[in-house]
């Protein structure tokens, strides 16, 4: 057993030893590497948040404008102008398919859009007010024609013909005499 865990452990590499200096000078310069890149990345994102503050701040200064689309931006971005757009007080939705190509827009808080426009800008469509009112038109006609299919049909009663001798077209109880004028 001693010969089998000494063979084992003569046949793997040592580590490297404590006075390895070129390893050492290595790992800490990887180590500020990565410290600075994460350090980079952190001023960007900072940096994109005091864009994005000074964006949604002009949006909301600017009274002619009711909503405002984004360029596409990353899944990170997208989150940061999320939380500033929540902070400041207004209403925001990501749209698009892919995670490169999504983006957000923005809208005041009285201005917030309806289910029918949220559909349009999924569907990648640019909204337009009198189409969907078309559309709700539309709609509201086939679910009552769908909605008038679905009810049994009664067949007409039987009304006092103008005409003295006439009958009744359709079957009804008993027969018909001849009506006399009143």
């Amino acid at each position: 057993m001693a010969d089998l865990l000494g063979s084992i452990l003569s046949s793997m590499q040592k580590p490297p030893s404590l006075g390895d200096q070129e390893t050492r000078r290595r790992a800490r310069e990887q180590a500020a590497r990565l410290k600075k890149l994460q350090e980079q990345d952190k001023q960007q994102k900072v940096e994109f948040r005091k864009r994005m503050e000074k964006e949604v701040s002009d949006f909301i200064q600017d009274s002619g404008q009711i909503k405002k689309k984004f360029q596409p931006m990353n899944k990170i971005e997208r989150s940061i102008l999320h939380d500033v757009v929540e902070v400041a007080g207004l209403t925001s939705f990501s749209f698009g398919e892919d995670d490169d190509c999504r983006y957000v827009m923005i809208f005041k808080k009285e201005f917030a859009p309806s289910d029918e426009e949220l559909d349009s800008y999924r569907h990648g469509e640019e909204w337009d007010p009198q189409k969907a009112e078309e559309k709700r038109k539309l709609k509201e006609l086939a679910q009552r024609q769908e909605e008038e299919a679905a009810q049994p049909r009664m067949r007409p009663m039987c009304y006092r013909p103008t005409r003295p001798m006439a009958v009744c077209p359709w079957p009804t109880r008993g027969t018909h005499a001849p009506l006399k004028k009143p």
